[in-house]
């Protein structure tokens, strides 16, 4: 009965340290402060278009902190993923679009931690052409912690769509 107990106690320290994952594996993911600034929207957003049309936005910080994903969904329109990262000194946006593509869009090199980030466009992915409508630029305005702006940019065949979305923080 002993020796069950110890060998059952070995077997237990054995698949403990084989799944454990050491510390220094996952290290503090890299941050700027306008990145920081885009992490301090994680929670539940509620707003809406000028000409009335409702939207929600929910943020979560994902992959040890390197990843803030946005769930954006508007009314009659199918959820749409975007997808907030590093790159050097720069902030990616890779926005996985209803349309069916997805464009990858980027700040200026050092992007300032004064709550607008202005995002263009560097290239597309999942277009069957170039001049296939997708999202082309992207605005973020944080004039506090409680509201968010955004001013999306939408290129289809050289014709220019904008569209605006207040958010109140809802959580």
């Amino acid at each position: 009965m002993l020796r069950l107990r110890i060998l059952s106690a070995l077997v237990a320290c054995a698949f403990a340290a084989a799944f454990a994952v050491p510390q220094e594996m996952h290290p503090t993911a890299r941050t700027t402060p306008a990145f920081d600034q885009i992490k301090s929207l994680v929670g539940h957003w509620e707003g809406s278009t000028p000409d009335g049309k409702k939207g929600q936005a929910t943020y979560e910080l994902i992959s040890n902190g390197s990843v803030v994903m946005e769930r954006l969904s508007a009314a009659g329109e199918p959820e749409m993923i975007t997808m907030y990262s590093l790159e050097g000194d720069r902030i990616l946006v890779t926005h996985y679009c209803s349309a069916g593509n997805q464009p990858t869009m980027q700040t200026a090199p050092s992007p300032a931690a004064n709550g607008k980030l202005d995002f263009t466009f560097l290239r597309l992915a999942g277009a069957k052409s170039p001049d296939e409508g997708h999202m082309a630029s992207l605005s973020v305005s944080i004039p506090d912690k409680n509201h968010l702006n955004q001013v999306w940019t939408f290129d289809d065949h050289g014709k220019t769509m904008t569209e605006n979305l207040n958010f109140t923080r809802k959580s």
